[in-house]
């Protein structure tokens, strides 16, 4: 036999697709040619499965090979496809008995001495193969607990080429996936070890329970990096659906926990301020790898220091903020990633930044603004709440009696204010208040009275509201109302709404 066949699967983007690999031998000078668009890292796969194939033990035949990668028309990247090639042009030189391999996805890089080493992406390569009703796949030993995160597909795994080739003749068996018993997650930073602070608290609730962006201002030392570093500790756990989007994300990036669980805590990405825009957006070369706003995905973006962003790199938030999705497009292709995260953003008020408050800043107001002015216009209005965090005095932090409120009673109110929004969005595919469009919170029956909205109309009118932030002061409204256990908010959540969105000192009423 001379011509053989297996499956293999390979990823675009966070999309995994069913590849066929075909392998001709033919007469003619002994060369082997890989055709269906292969990336560099695919076209040296010639030489690691010569190798690989040798070093196990056998025979590489001395022929002319073609391996063909179906679809042809789809971009191949990555090593993942090696496991598949020696397969089949050992297949297709009668070493194998290609039987035991049919309806059959091979996941896996090969060394140089034959071991078959883990690949990344496996969990969405595996889901791929699953949606074209491949219900078997064998993969590298190190990928096999992940790869069983997918339902209804039998997982084996392989340590060693050699071990494939008995396992074909019927003289070797496969390995079951590792039964390695999940690692507790360590607890995360709680808010009970924040001191005073009471309106960042707030505010950060009112984030976590409606999904808004959240920009906290302040002198070093006030706690913004603390505050927003807990805002993961009051968020719900992932539900399936996004645990597997969370997952699939953290395995193309190759930072997938070693157990290969399910990821169910929100992520938190935090760049440094001088990463690069490929870094935080995604891209590169060869194949586009996801960004720190995917990575956040279903989580928390923070951007810490923001000012000393980039200008260029911040400007490309603005459109993901927005859809959700990052979209890269390459001469060779275009790559779509999503990227709906919470965005949770911290800068000091001026260059100077003095501990001590304004009263010691050395900075003239025409440098303050002009720092500050480094954020745009545009990705401002993005940012649906702003809070000014005064420095904490000595009677908040040492002389406090009672504790501060730990994360789990406040991540129970997020819970309860999460379910009514989810209840009430049923009939649309929203879950938070910040994924409803203006203008179905614009129209009945959701549309609120005149009487109440007073003050975004007077805003709006004179133009310290865009029409972008009239839609987000609505929906901070309808969050804080699920905060408070009411059906719909009143004049006083959206005065209070529109004192979030404008950075101005919350007047909050008792409760």
């Amino acid at each position: 036999m001379s011509y053989a066949r297996v499956l293999c699967a390979g990823l675009a983007g966070v999309t995994g697709h069913l590849v066929e690999v075909e392998a001709d031998l033919s007469n003619g000078l002994p060369t082997l040619v890989l055709t269906g668009l292969p990336d560099t890292a695919l076209n040296e796969a010639r030489d690691r499965v010569r190798a690989a194939v040798v070093n196990s033990g056998h025979d590489w035949p001395n022929r002319r090979i073609t391996v063909n990668l179906l679809p042809a028309a789809l971009h191949k990247h990555g090593s993942g496809f090696d496991v598949a090639i020696a397969a089949a042009v050992l297949a297709g030189a009668g070493a194998i008995s290609p039987a035991r391999l049919v309806g059959v996805a091979l996941l896996g890089e090969l060394g140089l001495d034959g071991t078959v080493r883990p690949v990344r992406g496996v969990l969405p390569m595996v889901a791929a193969a699953a949606r074209a009703g491949v219900t078997r796949v064998i993969v590298p030993l190190d990928n096999a607990r992940e790869a069983t995160v997918v339902p209804g597909v039998t997982v084996r795994a392989v340590d060693t080429l050699h071990r494939l080739v008995e396992f074909t003749h019927g003289t070797g068996t496969l390995l079951e996936p590792p039964d390695v018993e999940p690692a507790p997650e360590p607890p995360g930073p709680d808010l009970a070890d924040l001191s005073g602070q009471a309106a960042g608290r707030h505010a950060l609730e009112v984030a976590a329970a409606g999904g808004h962006h959240l920009a906290l201002l302040g002198p070093p030392g006030a706690g913004k990096t603390m505050l927003a570093e807990r805002l993961p500790s009051i968020l719900p756990p992932l539900d399936d659906e996004a645990a597997l989007e969370v997952t699939a994300l953290q395995s193309i990036a190759g930072v997938l926990p070693p157990d290969g669980r399910l990821v169910r805590r929100p992520p938190f990405q935090a760049p440094h301020h001088s990463s690069s825009l490929v870094s935080l957006i995604g891209g590169g070369s060869g194949m586009i790898r996801p960004g720190a706003i995917s990575l956040a995905h279903r989580g928390v973006l923070f951007l810490d220091e923001i000012p000393e962003m980039g200008r260029t790199t911040l400007q490309a938030l603005r459109q993901p903020l927005e859809s959700g999705r990052v979209l890269i497009s390459r001469a060779r292709g275009t790559i779509e990633y999503p990227a709906r995260a919470q965005l949770v953003v911290a800068a000091n008020p001026c260059p100077c930044a003095s501990p001590a408050g304004d009263h010691a800043c050395q900075c003239g107001p025409v440098v303050r603004r002009r720092y500050l002015g480094r954020l745009s216009g545009p990705l401002l209005d993005r940012i649906d709440m702003k809070v000014t965090l005064l420095p904490v005095r000595s009677a908040q932090l040492l002389t406090e009696t009672a504790p501060a409120e730990p994360s789990a009673v406040v991540a129970a109110r997020v819970a309860r204010a999460r379910a009514a929004a989810a209840d009430r969005w049923s009939d649309h595919d929203w879950r938070l208040n910040a994924e409803a469009p203006g203008a179905d919170l614009r129209r009945p029956p959701w549309r609120l009275p005149a009487a109440d909205t007073t003050v975004l109309h007077a805003a709006l009118d004179r133009g310290a509201l865009s029409a972008r932030g009239y839609d987000r002061c609505l929906r901070i409204a309808w969050t804080i109302a699920d905060l408070d256990g009411r059906p719909h908010p009143d004049a006083g959540d959206v005065t209070e709404a529109y004192q979030l969105r404008m950075g101005e000192p919350v007047v909050r009423r008792p409760r």
